[in-house]
């Protein structure tokens, strides 16, 4: 309910700001560009169609709502790390950053960031380098706008490996950091 309330009256601000902004050009009178053709003049009787629907195809791509409401996102969920470090690489940036940006925007959402690492080493050292990852993940996070209030960061070690195996292959897919809605 009060968020409601806060985007009506977010609504009705930038509605009397556009108003005060008036601009000389008749939006009747504008000129519409399609990639297909060249730009034509729309005037009162030529025929409107729905923004973004230029033509049969559209750029616009529809909102995927999940059952709480929420845009679903599609972004990845996971952050290799090298053997024997928490070095975020800059490989995840844009991952770490699109999540920062929906955390940010999203203030009462949280997230959970489990540490992991491969079968090497023992029990006591991997579960304190897994939790440094999940704290250098998070630390990112918090530094690109998410709140410290969103974050918990947890280390499994070694216990829970996405890949069994004794190959390089499957130890880089255990070195990680998983990214969980709470």
């Amino acid at each position: 309910m009060m968020h409601a309330l806060r985007v009506s009256a977010l609504a009705v601000a930038v509605a009397a700001l556009a108003a005060g902004c008036g601009s000389s050009v008749k939006l009747d009178e504008a000129s519409v560009e399609s990639r297909d053709a060249k730009p034509v003049a729309q005037t009162s009787t030529t025929p409107r169609t729905a923004p973004g629907n230029v033509g049969s195809s559209s750029a616009v791509r529809p909102v995927t709502l999940d059952s709480s409401g929420s845009a679903a996102l599609s972004l990845g969920r996971i952050v290799y790390f090298d053997f024997d470090s928490f070095v975020v690489k800059e490989d995840f940036r844009s991952l770490i950053e699109s999540h920062a940006r929906v955390l940010a925007t999203n203030k009462g959402k949280r997230m959970v960031v489990e540490g992991h690492t491969d079968d090497r080493g023992g029990r006591e050292y991997n579960l304190a380098l897994g939790q440094k990852r999940a704290e250098a993940v998070a630390k990112s996070l918090a530094l690109l706008g998410a709140a410290d209030s969103q974050l918990e960061a947890v280390s499994f070690g070694k216990e829970r490996p996405a890949v069994e195996g004794n190959d390089e292959s499957a130890w880089a897919k255990n070195r990680r950091a998983e990214l969980k809605d709470r």
